[in-house]
């Protein structure tokens, strides 16, 4: 899938195994097999899980099991984290799950690393066994131990060179830094990384992060050790996007209104599980609600095959986006393969 209006692009699919109000964990986890499934039937080139946490509405808390689920299930589809959200996390632990994920599907495996903590901070806190105060350096240091782990590329002098990441040493997962501001981009840039940028929810921060990247990137051959994992020769972004497809605009509304209303709960203070179709009809957001939600789904793709190809056109015009990734919280499997189906018939045509 590569053509969206004449521009070359790649479209992937981004998935945060969303449990509806009627469903079980259990359930919403086999839904979200189910759907790649049906995004390698397609043609997307990837599909990511998002960690969060403490979340009743999503069930993608652990994203190496889940990606491992979804890898036995499917064959080609490239599959990965959007993202690991590395501050919750010893990169060795990073290292040794997704080198193990990379032995079991050589070539498959994508490691989007996040700065984030994908959750509320006393969650963060339980997670980082209360080490919440992170100095600007944390992040650019852990994600140095996470590549060097994967290329024993620890100086001779340094504690860690005599660790063997087993599983975990010589993998090559493809290594991505997400981000939602200038920070992630920047260091993407310096490092010579591919960068996702996360426009579903900071679409007025996409511009501005993807003119710090490209500006600012250095590629591979101008790196200090150009053996560490990831590095390319050229920069590539990838935005991702909420977009939710039907066979109208009118119908579309309604299947994106359950994630709208889930949001705007989320925002006020009251999140819980996705709401289903007919619990969305009759709770219209109330004006507090719109205004919450506002920021970040005006940036939202709603509507028809043909609404969602305009779109999706213009939006990769005004970018130059090398990859978009597609996004939606929809109850129910059918109507989430639905959506794929016809985003994909919009990409194509």
């Amino acid at each position: 899938m590569s053509n969206v209006a004449g521009a070359v692009t790649t479209i992937s699919v981004l998935d945060l195994a969303p449990v509806s109000a009627d469903a079980t964990v259990g359930e919403a986890l086999e839904d979200t097999v189910a759907v790649a499934q049906a995004a390698e039937r397609l043609g997307y080139h990837r599909f990511w899980v998002a960690e969060h946490h403490s979340m009743p509405g999503i069930a993608s808390a652990a994203p190496a099991v889940l990606i491992g689920r979804i890898a036995a299930a499917t064959e080609s589809i490239r599959v990965g984290s959007g993202g690991v959200m590395l501050p919750n996390h010893q990169p060795l632990v990073v290292a040794e799950q997704f080198g193990t994920l990379d032995a079991m599907f050589p070539g498959r495996v994508d490691l989007g690393i996040g700065r984030a903590p994908g959750t509320d901070q006393l969650t963060a806190h339980a997670l980082r066994g209360g080490n919440v105060q992170e100095k600007v350096e944390d992040f650019p240091q852990a994600l140095a131990h996470l590549r060097a782990f994967f290329a024993d590329a620890f100086p001779a002098d340094h504690p860690y060179a005599a660790i063997t990441a087993t599983p975990g040493i010589g993998a090559t997962p493809e290594v991505w830094l997400l981000g939602s501001s200038t920070f992630s981009a920047q260091l993407a840039a310096l490092l010579g990384l591919p960068f996702a940028f996360a426009r579903h929810f900071a679409p007025q921060q996409t511009m501005p992060a993807l003119r710090t990247y490209r500006e600012n990137f250095k590629p591979a051959a101008q790196q200090d050790d150009p053996s560490l994992t990831g590095t390319l020769d050229a920069p590539r972004a990838m935005l991702t996007v909420t977009v939710v497809a039907a066979e109208t605009d009118e119908k579309a509304r309604r299947v994106a209104a359950p994630a709208k209303l889930a949001m705007a709960r989320l925002r006020t203070g009251s999140p819980g599980r996705l709401p289903t179709f007919d619990e969305a009809a009759a709770a219209p957001l109330t004006e507090l609600q719109e205004s919450a939600v506002a920021p970040s789904s005006s940036a939202w793709i709603v509507g028809s095959r043909e609404t969602v190809r305009a779109e999706l056109a213009e939006l990769i015009e005004r970018t130059e986006a090398d990859e978009l990734m597609v996004s939606g919280m929809i109850p129910g499997r059918a109507e989430r393969i639905r959506s794929l189906e016809l985003i994909a018939e919009a990409a194509a045509a």
